[in-house]
């Protein structure tokens, strides 16, 4: 999600009530402002969410629709799903700017006010009434849903302090607000809505359906304006699961997510998120950005894949776009490790770094047979076995009909050709000298002819042995962080 507050423009003009009013500024709803942006980027055949990866034509659709309906929504989906980053990436449906009176506790708009407190500064100051203006970024508001979490930490409770300075419980000013209605005019997300304990999920219905709060037994009469937008995992949210019926009632749409469904999407998803330009930053030496060639992103793509589809593994949790995403980041930093022991200067990752991921990744993922003993060798071999094949498939679909029969004959003698994660670039080209039809190779591995340096070539070279390995057309032997391609 592109944060709104990166790029932020200066605020409107007016600075009291009768400045905004002089320039025909009017109220409007949350969901009703929205809605009106939302139809704009489309007609505009602007992206509506973006940074969303995977969801164009399935998730998207139902999201806008809820939108344009007004309806609150949840989003039921397993892990990793991206649901946390979709919701968050609603408020960019907002307007950059609004206007709100300074001191508020609930962003009340100066021409809808909804407090004593706000009625009575308008009553005061009249049009020299104080007007401030909010960014988007600052009107979203999210709370994870924990079992600790009280109904003051999201609708409010009565402030001992007020009420000893003199004031009646009755007196809607004795309220500290929580974080709901501190949200007002913008948009809220619960996080893993189940977790709420059923009494606290009960102090939302009033929220969705009436729009008011009650709080210590009294009702605050605040006609709220939010969008309400929770997440789930779709195994609880059921009536057998720990979800209150009336609850589930009271929001007008559920929208389920997955995870990418064309290993394009999951590439692209990877490519997005995974954190790896900074291992090469300012600061550390000589050392450039690490390059993760294109078909060492795929494997990782493809080595979730397999995992989600594993029968070991327990489809009900899923597993995490985090998965992938770690272990791209891993690969990237296990390059720029090799780069910085052996002086390269442009760290590129190879099929050497592969093996990293595993033991890495292990822990992001719940096996549906695990046994009691946590450091069973046997989810190790799943994993290590699952990345083989992610690794044979991507050799098949990248290099399919490409003539290799000059790099096997290298090793027609008894020749062997030694990598390892240390074992830099240039030594491992040095042991096979001229290589047959390798700008045929770069060209099917997506490696532009101006970026086809050495360290671009080994890892090329490295994926063909590996390959020819997969597909038995060579040997191969691994001792720990040595491996030796050939007889």
């Amino acid at each position: 999600m592109t944060d709104p507050g990166s790029s932020a423009s200066a605020p409107p003009a007016p600075t009291t009530l009768g400045e905004l009013r002089d320039s025909g500024a009017t109220f409007r709803p949350v969901k009703a402002e929205i809605r009106a942006n939302l139809l704009a980027r489309l007609g505009a055949g602007e992206p509506t969410l973006p940074g969303i990866v995977g969801f164009e034509d399935t998730v998207v659709p139902e999201v806008e629709r809820a939108l344009i309906a007004g309806h609150d929504l949840v989003l039921l989906g397993e892990r990793g799903q991206g649901k946390t980053r979709l919701i968050r990436t609603l408020v960019g449906l907002l307007d950059e700017w609004t206007p709100v009176l300074p001191g508020s506790e609930l962003n009340e708009h100066p021409l809808n006010p909804i407090s004593v407190w706000a009625h009575r500064q308008i009553a005061e100051h009249g049009d020299a009434t104080p007007v401030g203006w909010l960014h988007r970024s600052d009107r979203f508001g999210e709370k994870l849903a924990t079992p600790d979490t009280s109904v003051g930490d999201l609708i409010g409770d009565v402030d001992p302090i007020k009420v000893a300075a003199g004031r009646t419980l009755g007196d809607p000013e004795t309220v500290h607000y929580g974080l709901v209605p501190r949200t007002n005019r913008g948009i809220f997300s619960v996080n893993e809505l189940p977790d709420l304990a059923e009494r606290i999920q009960v102090a939302l219905l009033n929220v969705l359906e009436e729009r008011d709060i009650q709080i210590r037994g009294y009702r605050v009469r605040l006609p709220l304006d939010l969008l309400l937008v929770a997440s789930a995992n779709p195994e609880d949210y059921t009536n057998r699961g720990r979800i209150i019926t009336p609850l589930k009632d009271r929001f007008g749409a559920e929208v389920r997510t997955h995870y990418p469904i064309e290993l394009a999407d999951e590439i692209r998803l990877l490519h997005q998120e995974a954190h790896t330009s900074w291992l090469g930053a300012q600061g550390d030496g000589h050392l450039g950005a690490p390059i993760i060639p294109e078909h060492l992103a795929e494997i990782v793509a493809r080595f979730a894949r397999l995992v989600r589809e594993s029968n070991h593994v327990d489809q009900r949790s899923g597993v995490s776009a985090r998965f992938a995403i770690a272990g791209l980041e891993t690969i990237a930093a296990s390059a720029v490790r090799r780069a910085a022991v052996a002086g390269e200067t442009r760290p590129v990752a190879r099929v050497v770094d592969l093996p990293s991921v595993v033991p890495a990744s292990r822990g992001k993922v719940e096996f549906a047979d695990a046994g009691a003993d946590p450091d069973d060798e046997r989810e190790l071999e799943i994993l290590e076995h699952l990345l083989r094949q992610a690794t044979a498939q991507t050799f098949r679909a990248r290099c399919a009909g490409l003539d290799l029969t000059g790099l096997q004959e290298h090793f027609t003698g008894g020749e062997t050709v030694e990598s390892g994660e240390l074992v830099p670039a240039a030594a491992l080209l040095g042991q096979l000298g001229t290589i047959p039809k390798l700008a045929e190779l770069l060209g099917r591995l997506g490696v532009p002819e101006g970026e086809q340096s050495a360290e671009q070539a080994a890892a090329a070279v490295e994926f063909a042995l590996e390959g020819l390995y997969l597909t038995r057309r060579l040997a191969k032997d691994t001792d720990g962080g040595r491996t030796v391609y050939g007889a």
